[in-house]
């Protein structure tokens, strides 16, 4: 019902004429930029976050800040129609609203919201037809996804996605809420830390040894990938040998923005999971 009452109101945003539809836009998000770009309305973008690297196209588009350091200033010289922030960046909608610009919220949470913010921001632009499409798409390929996978035994995984170069120190891994623990269970695995209703989990080397995971996968992003030895890296882990994934030498260590970035890549990045995790 509530999924319903949705698609209704984002029917009623679409009648936008093409007068009204934002022509400049600057996106704070970039999972944002990337779902506009996936509509076929790029040009519009005139203005992306400073973490935007996808598609390459961003590279040349003026960077205005992040989620703690927006340059209002700069963004306000790019004289947009619509910008694109993060729910919780509440002064910075402030200024905006001061200054008669429109601003597009943001929230960051399941998988299954990705699609619904695809259409969203879809109707907010004037390109409802489009972002259904790829909406549509994504739904259609990630349901194939967990289909291929039916029926296989479902490794219990833990999903780290930050921890300290060359040592098993400041582990960050997927709990049991968000995108990245819904990816895992589409991809076939069992999330190691399903019960901890949370996206981040602070994990230590006692529990990993306490709760025995038979798949250790790693994600590298961003700048942390640039200057990677993946020899080294992998090798930390030997320090659990009693560990299943590590007795079994089912230790791996993924590449690429698109595991932590909440736009359509994401249907990649399972993709790819459900191959490390199921070979054959």
């Amino acid at each position: 019902m509530i999924r319903r009452t949705l698609v209704l109101l984002l029917a009623a945003v679409t009648a936008l004429s093409a007068a009204e539809a934002p022509k400049r836009i600057v996106s704070l998000i970039p999972a944002v930029t990337e779902m506009i770009f996936a509509m076929g309305d790029g040009a519009r973008v005139v203005g992306v976050s400073s973490y935007d690297r996808y598609p390459p196209q961003v590279a040349s588009i003026a960077k205005v800040g992040g989620l703690l350091d927006p340059n209002v200033e700069r963004l306000l010289e790019l004289r947009p129609d619509l910008v694109i922030v993060y729910n919780t960046q509440q002064e910075l909608k402030q200024r905006l609203e001061r200054a008669a610009i429109p601003t597009y919220s943001y929230e960051h949470r399941g998988l299954p919201d990705i699609t619904e913010t695809v259409r969203s921001v879809g109707a907010r632009i004037g390109s409802a037809d489009a972002a259904n499409r790829v909406a549509s798409k994504m739904e259609a390929d990630l349901a194939a996804i967990r289909r291929s996978v039916t029926g296989r035994p479902r490794p219990k995984v833990l999903l780290v996605f930050g921890r300290d170069a060359g040592s098993l120190r400041n582990i960050d891994a997927s709990g049991g809420y968000g995108f990245l623990h819904d990816m895992l269970d589409i991809a076939g695995g069992e999330d190691m830390f399903a019960d901890i209703v949370k996206q981040s989990v602070q994990t230590t080397t006692e529990m990993i040894l306490a709760r025995r995971p038979d798949v250790i996968i790693e994600l590298r992003y961003g700048d942390s990938a640039k200057s990677l030895d993946v020899t080294r890296e992998l090798r930390a882990w030997d320090a659990l040998p009693s560990v299943p994934a590590v007795r079994n030498h089912r230790v791996y260590l993924l590449v690429g923005d698109e595991f932590v970035v909440p736009g359509p890549r994401v249907v990649d990045a399972t993709r790819k999971l459900a191959q490390t995790l199921h070979p054959k």
